[in-house]
């Protein structure tokens, strides 16, 4: 993708996003992802109707009427953004590729956070760590965000759900925002997720295709796993092939979810042919 390109698309990807966390997100996003806590700000002179446990009876007593601490919630919020780059992320038979639905999702999220005047971080993850970019504020750090998330090349091709919380814990010592963005193909990150999510805010968020639920009936097909890179000849023409098959999907998803659950996470399941939008918002009121 050459550079014109490029920022073409990541402009493309601004105004699209942009526009959501601004008109949609935005407030959503404040009223679910509190603070830490109130501080100080002011005194200013009673009004009907203000808590009388706010009195500064100090400010009071000096000029003989009732005055009011005034407290502002302190935010300095950090969102990690935890995106799985793997192979199998390249595949959709949608208009889109999953890939394609995390990039917009990462960017609606950082650009809600940006508005809210958090700190973002992104880490692209396979099998390994392929990039970290610390937590940082404004528009421009978003905007490089979207450009790796638009053109980063992975050399690794599994995915590795339990590496990618181990670095979190060792970069993240304070308490952030994490959000999981992956097909969620992986095993045994159960133990790893339960102690980040102890730490840390955790959502999980499941991208996959209506396809990848169960095979459709097309007789003996060739079939390549992107992830491990195998080719094998699979007769989807056996009822026990297929049913098979969709067990072992369901037995996948019915780990992300009691994974998640068990460690008080958040999970949220977006079908590429669904609005990631709705998901997002119901998601966000359900927390707020």
């Amino acid at each position: 993708m050459d550079t014109k390109e490029l920022l073409k698309k990541v402009r493309k990807i601004e105004i699209k996003t942009r526009r959501l966390s601004d008109h949609v997100f935005g407030g959503e996003y404040h009223s679910t992802f509190k603070g830490r806590g109130m501080t100080f700000s002011e005194v200013r002179q009673y009004q009907f109707g203000d808590d009388v446990r706010n009195i500064d009876w100090n400010v009071t007593a000096r000029y003989s009427e009732p005055f009011v601490k005034v407290f502002q919630e302190e935010r300095e919020l950090t969102m990690m953004l935890l995106v799985d780059v793997s192979a199998s992320e390249m595949f959709g038979t949608q208009s889109q590729f999953k890939k394609d639905v995390i990039t917009e999702i990462a960017a609606t999220l950082a650009f809600s956070a940006t508005k809210n005047n958090d700190k973002i971080g992104l880490m692209l993850f396979t099998d390994k760590i392929e990039l970290y970019i610390p937590p940082k504020k404004g528009r421009s750090h978003v905007l490089r965000i979207i450009r790796e998330l638009l053109e980063f090349k992975p050399t690794g091709k599994k995915t590795d759900i339990t590496g990618a919380l181990k670095y979190l814990s060792n970069v993240m010592k304070k308490k952030a925002i994490v959000f999981i963005l992956s097909d969620f193909i992986a095993e045994d990150y159960q133990h790893t997720l339960k102690i980040a999510a102890g730490r840390h805010d955790v959502t999980g968020i499941r991208i996959y295709d209506r396809h990848e639920e169960q095979i459709p009936n097309l007789g003996l097909v060739q079939m390549l796993d992107e992830e491990s890179g195998e080719s094998i000849t699979v007769n989807t023409g056996s009822k026990s092939v297929r049913n098979s098959y969709a067990e072992h999907y369901r037995n996948r998803v019915a780990y992300f979810q009691e994974s998640f659950k068990l460690s008080g996470a958040g999970t949220i399941d977006n079908r590429l042919d669904e609005s990631y939008v709705k998901k997002l918002l119901g998601y966000f009121k359900r927390r707020a």
